[in-house]
């Protein structure tokens, strides 16, 4: 029993008391005796203690009152329960309400030292918990969004701040970094969390077609309006409302939008009435419209009024030391979702990966390694498994020679034209023969 600890006695019985004070004052612990529950509470309420030996029969309070005020209390507390073999049924009870063991009357000293070993292996079972936990916790704080880098740390670190207010938020950052991720974690830690978020990506929806969506419209407004429908600024009412590709919208778009995000009310098409609304805007963009409000190509008053807090979220290649976490995350996510016991990635390809300058960011990296998984006949993937990315995207480990320069070019013509030698060789302009003494000489071969 190397482990000191803090422990309470508390029985009626000073003969139990004072036995068991020697017995773990002998081997260093910290003790302290009670002789009724309230005693022990009024000594819990000025120090803590770890753990509590309580006997069950005890007057005025029994061991399970205090037990139960003790977990109510103090839930953090050990407590172990002395009861005399007639009240095994009452230790039970005890277990059930938050005991962590018992020990039957009479018992032997080796009994309380395996009591303690067990209470110690339990802490430190707890600990260590606490620490994968937080450590997972610190790595994924916020659904699917993965990343120990300071840059995503400092996102993790704003999105509570950003959630609790009610302001427009705008979200910078390239295709596939994960910005609706981020918008659905501000949402889900924000007050409106139990309203609705909906999502709508104005890039893919043609400008007349994203008025009837946003505003709704009113039955016969145009042709094959057959029915009154409510837009989403309606839909959205108490929730979160989240903008994608707001860059793309048109600048009358623009005005209409501005004049809702102001008046909070919006009028149907072929409506009058106006109708109000409540719900808080998250726009995305990948362009840089701060260039854009200067060349005059994007609305100057609807840029600051979507545009009261900024953030940016930073793409793959400014954050590879992420990349090991989040292909560990599609593995295990893809090996899943396709039955398929693939687990491991061999550290020549996560090296592959992590050079590579990944233009489609979190996205394609999502892509490729479900690709991967489904394609691959072994439970790890190696570099064969990711012959599919562009070579010419991927950054080169430093200076290399000129052999290693032609190996790499050849290599690249060949998957170029899917390992066609007699187009490969017209693109390199040598003959057949030539070709395949190089593809011997490099020992370069085609993925299976």
């Amino acid at each position: 029993m190397d482990e000191k600890m803090s422990i309470m006695i508390v029985d009626d019985e000073m003969i139990v008391r004072e036995s068991l004070y020697h017995w773990f004052k002998k081997y260093g612990h910290v003790v302290e005796t009670a002789s009724s529950g309230h005693e022990a509470l009024e000594k819990l309420e000025k120090l803590p203690f770890e753990v509590l030996f309580v006997d069950i029969k005890m007057p005025v309070m029994d061991g399970i009152e205090l037990l139960g005020k003790v977990k109510e209390e103090y839930p953090d507390t050990i407590v172990i329960i002395i009861t005399a073999y007639g009240s095994i049924h009452t230790a039970v009870k005890a277990m059930k309400m938050g005991a962590s063991d018992y020990l039957l009357k009479p018992f032997e000293p080796d009994q309380l030292s395996l009591v303690l070993e067990k209470i110690a292996n339990q802490r430190k079972l707890t600990a260590e918990y606490q620490y994968i936990k937080g450590r997972l916790e610190a790595i994924t704080r916020f659904d699917n969004i993965i990343g120990e880098s300071p840059a995503m740390q400092a996102i993790f670190d704003l999105i509570p701040e950003v959630a609790h207010s009610d302001s427009s938020v705008m979200i910078m950052g390239e295709t596939g970094t994960g910005k609706e991720l981020v918008a659905k974690a501000i949402h889900a830690r924000s007050p409106r969390s139990k309203g609705p978020f909906i999502a709508i990506n104005c890039g893919a929806i043609p400008d007349t077609l994203l008025e009837s969506e946003l505003f709704g419209h009113q039955k016969g407004a145009f042709t094959g309006a057959v029915h009154t429908r409510k837009g989403f600024l309606e839909v959205v009412t108490g929730g979160t409302l989240f903008l994608d590709e707001i860059g793309e919208i048109s600048p009358r778009m623009q005005i209409d939008l501005l004049r809702v995000l102001e008046d909070k009310k919006v009028t149907r098409v072929g409506e009058r009435e106006p109708i109000d609304l409540d719900f808080r805007l998250i726009s995305a963009t990948r362009r840089d419209l701060e260039k854009e409000v200067i060349a005059g190509t994007f609305r100057e008053d609807f840029f600051y009024r979507i545009n009261v807090i900024t953030l940016h979220v930073p793409p793959l290649r400014k954050r590879k030391g992420d990349i090991p976490l989040l292909v560990q995350h599609f593995l295990n996510k893809y090996s899943h979702e396709t039955t398929k016991q693939v687990d491991h990635v061999r550290r020549d390809a996560m090296e592959v990966l992590k050079r590579y300058d990944w233009p489609g960011n979190v996205r394609e990296l999502e892509n490729a390694i479900e690709r991967a998984v489904v394609l691959s006949r072994s439970r790890t993937l190696g570099i064969e498994d990711f012959s599919f990315l562009r070579p010419s995207r991927t950054q080169l480990p430093g200076p290399q020679s000129l052999r290693e320069t032609e190996r790499d070019h050849i290599q690249h013509i060949l998957e170029e034209c899917d390992w066609n030698v007699t187009g490969a060789a017209k693109i390199l302009k040598i003959n057949r023969v030539t070709l395949h003494k190089m593809i011997k000489r490099y020992n370069l071969q085609r993925p299976q």
